[in-house]
């Protein structure tokens, strides 16, 4: 299941972005203002944020500046201001996508399902880090002219924790991610995920290094 942020200091505008989405499939966590917004982006992970422009405490362009500089997530801007300086604010603040108010419910989920689209297919790329190579397709890791095999649980945990380099994940958010929201056993098994890959790349310290941040999570640095 997918999750969306929704961020509107207007309450009537997020309750009917709610119902849409939700009878869509979606999972929707709410805010009224942009600090509150980044907050919940750090204990959930959004596969794209909703944003409204004219929000206290954070407007919707700082907010969106600052989503963009640590999620890669697709962003759609909510206005009422319809001015093309209002749109090229917008679009130099990082957003995707740029929706006027009052507008049509298909309209807002039609660009979200393409946003959505788009950034899935990016996500399913392959990926170099330093020295590995992680071929999505083939489910193996190339590293130093040696090939590899992971158990699926491992490959999918690495290439999750690859795909988004220097960022902290905690171990719920991978359990959430990896083994998925059903899953019912306990997130030590993220641990011991780490663990064997840590021992199967001990020869890869130059280029990366899966790192404990203590009382958070893990992270996956990139040496440069």
């Amino acid at each position: 299941m997918k999750t969306i942020l929704v961020a509107d200091d207007d309450q009537h505008i997020r309750y009917l972005i709610k119902e849409l989405l939700m009878k869509e499939g979606f999972q929707i966590i709410e805010a009224d203002n942009g600090a509150e917004a980044l907050e919940l982006l750090n204990n959930y992970i959004c596969q794209l944020a909703i944003v409204d422009i004219m929000m206290p405490v954070m407007d919707g362009y700082k907010l969106t500046e600052e989503i963009r500089k640590n999620y890669d997530i697709p962003i759609i801007l909510l206005t009422a201001k319809g001015q093309i300086e209002d749109k090229e604010k917008g679009y130099l603040s990082g957003t995707d996508d740029y929706l006027v108010k009052p507008f049509e419910p298909k309209e807002l989920l039609f660009r979200i399902n393409a946003l959505l689209r788009r950034y899935g297919k990016v996500m399913e790329a392959n990926i170099r880090v330093g020295s590995m190579f992680i071929n999505k397709k083939s489910y193996e890791v190339e590293l130093k002219g040696k090939t590899y095999i992971l158990p699926l649980k491992e490959f999918e945990l690495l290439y999750y924790l690859a795909s988004q380099p220097n960022q902290v994940f905690s171990r719920s958010q991978l359990i959430e991610q990896v083994w998925g929201l059903d899953y019912e056993g306990d997130e030590r098994t993220v641990d011991v995920h780490i663990k064997r890959l840590r021992e199967r790349f001990t020869l890869t310290e130059n280029d990366f290094t899966i790192k404990t941040i203590r009382g958070i999570g893990y992270s996956l640095e990139v040496h440069k």
